[in-house]
């Protein structure tokens, strides 16, 4: 499997291209949910603007040693949170793209791979304050870059090819996940033809 590092750059440089191929009358149509299309790409571009921000942090201890404890740990965060919040920040990230939301996305891209570059292994800190190693967060964002740009073909009737190390970094975490919940054997049975999975069953 690509290093998190190789299969978040595979990320987002596929999501870039995605993003130059949207129709410029689409942008203010459906997305996802409550989101219309550019809350939707503004949402999925906070995967790479928190790789940025979070970067500039340090971390005192390690809260979260595993991608999927992440998303056991931000399920709780997000709960308290409360789905309107959620909803307006994708809104808001939707507006901080601009009047040029391609070339936002293609700057961000290249400033999150530049960071990468030189940026060793820290202990950062991410959401709630909590510290993650950056080799354990890279993974959280090649899933969320992976999974809202095929939200992102849906709504546009765009073709979506995921490269294969964003695919298989996003769909070994999926299944990390659903164990860490305790869904395992759900997901194990549904894999292997044995049982449909449950009408809304999500591992996040």
């Amino acid at each position: 499997m690509a290093s998190p590092a190789t299969a978040f750059e595979s990320a987002a440089r596929s999501f870039a291209d995605l993003v130059r191929r949207i129709p410029g009358d689409a942008w203010g149509g459906p997305g996802l949910g409550e989101w219309d299309l550019r809350a939707l790409v503004g949402h999925a571009s906070r995967s790479l603007v928190t790789v940025i921000d979070y970067l500039q942090t340090s971390a005192e201890r390690e809260d979260m040693p595993t991608p999927q404890s992440y998303y056991v740990q931000i399920a709780d965060y997000a709960s308290n949170a409360g789905a309107e919040a959620i909803v307006e920040r994708g809104r808001q990230a939707g507006r901080d793209l601009g009047a040029d939301p391609v070339r936002a996305v293609d700057d961000l891209v290249e400033r999150a791979v530049a960071a990468l570059a030189t940026a060793g292994e820290p202990l950062i800190e991410v959401i709630g304050g909590l510290g993650i190693r950056l080799h354990t967060y890279l993974p959280t964002r090649t899933f969320e870059l992976a999974v809202h740009s095929l939200d992102i073909g849906r709504a546009t009737g765009l073709a979506v090819d995921l490269p294969a190390d964003v695919l298989e970094s996003a769909a070994v975490l999926a299944a990390a996940i659903g164990v860490e919940m305790g869904r395992g054997d759900t997901l194990l049975l549904s894999l292997t033809g044995r049982e449909p999975l449950p009408p809304g069953f999500s591992v996040v």
